[in-house]
């Protein structure tokens, strides 16, 4: 069973890295890899970010991806940030804003010495209020532009744009797991990973009709949880796991020795305890089981926490 969950770890892991997106090369302070500026708007962000990195020492880099295959932004995000190196190696000083036109994704990653002052809260109201009527209305330029400034503005010691407060008092409290930093969804995931894989293993090792219910009753979980956490990808392997494994594994205990102990107990005593689970006989020569008795221009070495703030339009 050790080696059978092991095997499941190292699925998802080769599956991820298999379908992860591209990192462009950092060349220039706005890459658009997506095509989705234009040359004026390009040059023009170029110009703020020079000086405004002159001035503060931040660096801010904009990136533009067509489409990130299914990754969690939150994931690339930081995937970029280690290899661009954005920010000065003792002031952890960058940011990164990326857009993700295809996915309809956004998210401004914030170095950990910037945290302090472009927190997660701002940097999701800038997404939210600034960026994201711009890009419904698909003017690219300038919910790009907007938004740049914004975060420029902030760091400046600025306060936010007009068009950036809050229109809802109760957006200071808010909380989703949807916006919520990447340590926050990696502790969460693994939490809701060890949980259902346990039921898993509970229905694999539960005889009769209750492990096959379990396997068809499991199903959404796996389902929902990689993905409203991390995106497709994850979806398709635990999903995909699920759906393979799970009877591959049962059919496979069904031909052991032990199995048929369980099932001749079952059998005389219309009970059997497994690793502390009672297991009892159906009317119907099935089972169920009883509760338990037991995450040109280069960066300058900077590094992310995870914070920021990701959004969709």
């Amino acid at each position: 069973m050790k080696r059978l969950f092991v095997c499941l770890l190292l699925l998802m892991v080769s599956t991820s890295t298999l379908y992860a997106a591209e990192i462009p090369r950092l060349t220039s302070r706005v890459t658009d890899a997506a095509h989705l500026l234009s040359a004026e708007t390009t040059n023009r962000l170029t110009d703020l970010l020079k000086q405004h990195e002159q001035q503060t020492g931040n660096q801010i880099a904009v990136l533009t991806v067509a489409s990130l295959g299914g990754e969690s932004i939150e994931g690339y995000a930081t995937r970029v940030f280690e290899s661009w190196k954005l920010g000065q190696k003792d002031k952890d000083n960058g940011v990164l804003l990326i857009v993700v036109p295809k996915d309809r994704m956004m998210r401004i990653e914030v170095g950990y010495g910037l945290e302090g002052a472009l927190t997660d809260l701002t940097s999701g109201r800038i997404i939210r209020n600034v960026m994201a009527p711009r890009f419904k209305e698909e003017n690219y330029d300038a919910g790009v532009t907007d938004g740049v400034e914004a975060i420029v503005q902030v760091l400046n010691g600025g306060a936010l744009p007009e068009a950036a407060a809050d229109k809802n008092k109760a957006d200071s409290a808010e909380f989703s797991l949807q916006t919520a930093s990447l340590p926050v969804r990696i502790m969460v995931g693994l939490f809701v990973f060890i949980l259902l894989c346990l039921f898993s293993v509970i229905g694999i090792l539960t005889p009769g009709g209750t492990g096959w219910f379990l396997y068809v009753f499991l199903i959404p979980f796996w389902v929902v949880f990689p993905f409203f956490l991390f995106g497709l990808t994850p979806l398709l392997v635990c999903a995909g796991s699920h759906l393979l494994l799970y009877p591959i594994a049962k059919l496979l205990i069904g031909r052991t020795a032990w199995y048929k102990q369980i099932m001749l107990e079952m059998k005389d005593n219309g009970k059997a305890s497994i690793f502390g689970f009672t297991v009892h006989a159906t009317g119907s020569g099935g089972s169920s089981s009883s509760s338990s008795s037991g995450s040109s221009f280069s960066g300058g070495g900077g590094s992310s926490g995870g914070g920021g703030a990701s959004g969709s339009w």
